[in-house]
């Protein structure tokens, strides 16, 4: 056979296989449809249905996404990035050219649950329709209604901001096809309807997993790893593992302090900052009482899967010192001589598992941008840590930290000039 038939054949069969993967693709990536009813009549948009709806939004912090600082409630505009690129928030209320006005209740739930769009589009898992697939159909119907009966605002959906190859419906497609599966809530008959409540309100609306759930390469979720924990991409705050009692498993609490914790973002354990303070501040604040119990519930309930901590790279003697003579002049006065902190206002640094976390990150940023609990009813007057990026050298909070990790009975590995320079160049400090 010639070379030129050779290179022919070969053509011909890289243009089959090619041919067969887009059909393949497009199979695995309709397979989703078949989840859909044939029939189904929307329920009435009562006022009972629109309080529901407004409820769950909070559930889900929609608002978080879809709301541009300084524009109205739900207009959308607001850019979510990620390491591919900027995704922007699309237009939520119902304005009939550029909102929700022209959707029906069954459009919007095929985005919820299949990630679709109403002209048929794949949509972009920066909108975390790999938790909402578990969302109920009436739950979305409910969101829906609410949706509707919002202001309609006329605001152009932005353009996503996204870098070849991620730009395109194919690369999406090989995405889905790879990880994600619409899949209803799967209950469980052995547990308690409160646990089933608690386990559906996290995995779904709550998506809890999106950032307590390390990523891959493309950035999916590693399945096997659910709550182990990990750096949130772009916002480089570190998620911790809420399946660790080393890190932020609620196992062994009293289930008053778990429910503390997720309604006012402090108890007597610990208090929330960084992005997971957010998510107190515009949702988990406002969830009925029974339903934070039903997710502190099941959050309790994980089961641990502790790995061994990494060998402790102890800080030396002068950093020891260095950092001692740091926090007499900076953190005493409120923290403690012992680190014992000042109840209901300052946290306890000796055995705080925070502190001791293997990945540095949050107490950097920290110690840079300053420590603020949320406001919230149940805790309205938050005392706040000021920041120390302008007082404070990167080797000055390296020693700090590394003292504090390693007295009053902690021990962890140091903090480097290094963790604390690479904090300032992320975020601009």
């Amino acid at each position: 056979m010639s070379t030129r038939r050779i290179w022919l054949a070969w053509a011909a069969g890289l243009c089959l296989l090619a041919v067969v993967a887009v059909f393949a693709l497009a199979a695995l990536n309709r397979l989703d449809e078949t989840a859909l009813p044939e029939h189904h009549a929307a329920a009435p948009a009562t006022a009972e249905l629109i309080a529901h709806g407004a409820y769950l939004a909070r559930v889900g912090n929609c608002m978080g996404c879809h709301t541009q600082q300084g524009s109205p409630a739900y207009a959308g505009g607001r850019a979510i990035d990620t390491p591919f690129g900027a995704i922007y928030a699309p237009n939520l209320t119902p304005d009939d050219a550029t909102g929700l006005g022209q959707w029906s209740a069954a459009e919007f739930w095929r985005a919820m649950h299949n990630g679709r769009s109403r002209d048929g589009r794949l949509l972009y898992p920066a909108f975390p329709y790999t938790s909402y697939t578990h969302v109920t159909r009436s739950d979305s119907d409910a969101i829906f209604a609410y949706l509707h009966s919002l202001p309609p605002v006329r605001q152009q959906n932005r353009t996503h901001a996204l870098s070849f190859p991620f730009n395109t419906q194919g690369a999406l497609a090989v995405w889905r096809a790879l990880f994600f599966r619409p899949a209803a809530f799967p209950q469980q008959p052995a547990q308690s309807a409160e646990w089933n409540r608690g386990a559906y309100l996290v995995q779904g609306l709550g998506h809890c997993a999106a950032c307590h759930t390390p990523r891959n390469a493309l950035g999916a979720l590693r399945a096997d790893e659910q709550f182990h924990g990990g750096l949130i991409p772009v916002q480089n705050w570190y998620a911790p593992a809420l399946n660790s009692k080393n890190q932020a498993a609620l196992a062994g609490w009293p289930l008053e302090d778990a429910v503390a914790l997720l309604k006012t973002g402090v108890s007597p354990q610990a208090g929330v900052s960084g992005p997971m303070a957010d998510v107190v501040f515009n949702s988990l604040q406002y969830l009925s009482d029974a339903d934070v119990r039903a997710m502190a519930l099941y959050l309790r309930s994980l089961p641990q899967q502790d790995k061994p901590l990494p060998p402790t790279a102890k800080p030396t003697a002068t950093q020891i010192e260095q950092g001692q003579k740091i926090y007499g002049q900076q953190c005493v006065d409120c923290h403690g001589e012992q680190g014992q902190g000042r109840r209901a206002a300052f946290p306890a640094l000796a055995s705080n598992r925070a502190v001791m976390l293997a990945d540095t990150t949050n107490l950097v940023r920290v110690l840079l941008q300053g420590g603020y609990l949320p406001a919230t009813a149940g805790n309205p007057r938050p005392y706040g840590m000021p920041p120390f990026a302008q007082s404070l050298k990167d080797d000055e909070i390296a020693a700090v930290l590394s003292y504090i990790r390693n007295a009053w009975g902690n021990a962890a590995p140091r903090v480097d000039t290094i963790d604390v320079y690479r904090a300032r160049e992320r975020r601009g400090f």
